[in-house]
């Protein structure tokens, strides 16, 4: 997966001393006979003790062995990644689904919370049919088998690791973590995109690029054969030839700055691309409707975060309480670079330049949360808005391409950024808790060439592979179900030309 923590051990060091007393001066002389005779059947037993004691060890192996205890998930880690789960739920439904939906005009409202709410449900099936499977089973760097499809073999027993040796979770569990991760993802999309395509297009280019977008970058980024699989250098050997492409590179992602960020952004810009601009955009007003429903949504958005984040560390320790600072900081230190910004460049703060920017740094810590320090999150907090706002008020209308809530301005280049800085600020030197070396036990030294390689090639990769695969979906799609509304139902608004309702009737 995606995070080298440091090792847990344990070593407990047990002395035995042997006290010598003697009896047999304060003894009545009727006792000295018998104390010698005890004293000689004593002698006689010590002769033989080392017999057994050789024999011993041999015999006593198997049964050693056989008495191995079998790991047991940590309560604590348990309950903290259920909270984290829930937490992630939150930020896609309502979290998500409100930010986005006060982003759009009125009659698209209901548009915008069905696709967040039905895509949730759809990935959450995808993802145990075959969708964990494909991503967290070997088979080979880029793709997993189908050896845990429909979650076979998957029980309440089975375990998952984490990144500490002989700690495990209820692999039920990182199941239904993870399932969150995949269900966000494709959601993030349909900002590119809202108010323009086809309900039953959506779903269907979800499905397709869920299977050969989010899944393959999911196995090369974050899978594994996890710590307890690496005893020597030779053992590591092992583990990096069967772990995913990225990982078995060195790609540090903590929290998905690749696998959901970058992927979700560049497959909205394709998106984007591909269908069109909206009717009357740049001619017609299309301010959002509701920045109140949009201000809910991004607070949702950050406390949910915090189970996207310090959750991706699977147990509760102070690396889960790093993660969780680093994405507060660098929030905090995003809304107020984007709200600078927008103050000096427009004259006046908006409460939207505010959301943006919180949802900038989100994004932006997210690959980096667990491996950087507090002053290394605050710089990358503000270093990312101004990007961030460059792309969304310049670089969109210099391409003119019609990214209805900005998913690539944010997303795509949020990601990219933090993906980067992650590789310069985990460098201990800086303040971050480095890489760590599990035959070593201790924090490997510090390569700033082969990391900035690692996280380049990972950017890279991220790109071409959902860039590639959304092109080649939109348009299966389109051959099949067409893209886009009719202009009449996009000038009535999706909520009733395609679901029959309306948001509000007063």
């Amino acid at each position: 997966m995606k995070k080298f923590l440091s090792v847990l051990s344990l070593v407990a060091v047990l002395g035995l001393g042997v006290t010598q007393v003697s009896f047999a001066e304060d003894l009545p002389e009727a006792a000295a006979a018998t104390v010698e005779a005890v004293a000689d059947t004593a002698a006689a037993v010590a002769e033989a003790v080392p017999e057994v004691e050789a024999a011993a060890p041999a015999e006593a192996a198997p049964a050693e062995a056989a008495a191995a205890p079998t790991p047991v998930p940590d309560k604590g880690d348990s309950a903290w990644m259920i909270v984290a789960t829930i937490m992630v739920t939150l930020m896609v439904i309502p979290g998500l689904a409100l930010f986005y939906g006060g982003l759009v005009r009125q009659k698209n409202m209901l548009s915008v919370l069905m696709q967040t709410f039905v895509i949730f449900s759809l990935m959450a099936v995808l993802w145990t049919v075959y969708g964990y499977s494909v991503a967290f089973t070997g088979g080979s760097p880029f793709f997993g088998g189908l050896g845990k499809a429909f979650l076979a073999g998957v029980t309440p027993e089975s375990l998952g690791a984490t990144f500490s040796k002989g700690v495990y979770i209820p692999e039920y569990l990182f199941v239904a973590f993870q399932l969150t991760f995949a269900a966000i993802t494709p959601a993030l999309i349909i900002g590119a995109f809202a108010e323009r395509m086809k309900f039953s297009a959506v779903l269907a280019f979800m499905v397709i690029w869920f299977t050969f977008a989010y899944l393959p970058m999911a196995h090369m980024v974050w899978y594994w054969d996890g710590p307890d699989a690496i005893t020597d250098a030779a053992s590591l050997d092992t583990v990096v030839a069967n772990a995913g492409w990225l990982w078995a590179k060195g790609a540090l992602d903590f929290a998905g700055g690749t696998v959901v960020h970058i992927n979700a952004g560049v497959a909205g810009l394709v998106a984007a691309f591909v269908l069109g601009k909206r009717i009357g955009y740049g001619k017609e007003a299309m301010t959002p409707h509701s920045l109140t429903l949009t201000m809910v949504g991004a607070s949702l958005l950050w406390v949910g975060w915090y189970g996207f984040n310090a959750g991706s560390n699977l147990e509760a320790n102070g690396y889960a309480a790093l993660a969780l600072i680093n994405t507060t900081i660098a929030t905090g230190a995003a809304t107020l670079s984007w709200m600078f910004v927008e103050w000096f460049g427009k004259s006046k703060p908006s409460m939207l330049g505010a959301a943006s920017g919180a949802v900038a740094g989100l994004v932006a810590i997210t690959p980096a949360c667990g491996f950087v320090g507090p002053v290394g999150a605050i710089i990358i907090g503000l270093v990312v808005s101004p990007i961030c706002y460059f792309f969304v008020t310049k670089v969109k209308y210099m391409l003119g391409y019609d990214d209805a809530l900005d998913v690539f301005g944010v997303h795509a280049v949020g990601g990219i950024v933090g993906a980067l800085l992650t590789g310069v600020f985990v460098n201990p030197a800086l303040g971050g808790a480095g890489v760590v070396d599990y035959v070593a036990n201790g924090v490997a030294a510090y390569d700033f060439g082969a990391q900035m390689t690692a996280q380049i090639t990972a950017v890279i990769t991220a790109i071409v592979v959902s860039a590639v695969v959304s092109f080649i979906a939109l348009k299966i799609v389109d051959v099949l179900i067409g893209l886009r509304v009719s202009e009449e139902s996009e000038r009535e608004g999706l909520d009733t030309t395609e679901h029959g309702e309306r948001a509000y009737h007063a």
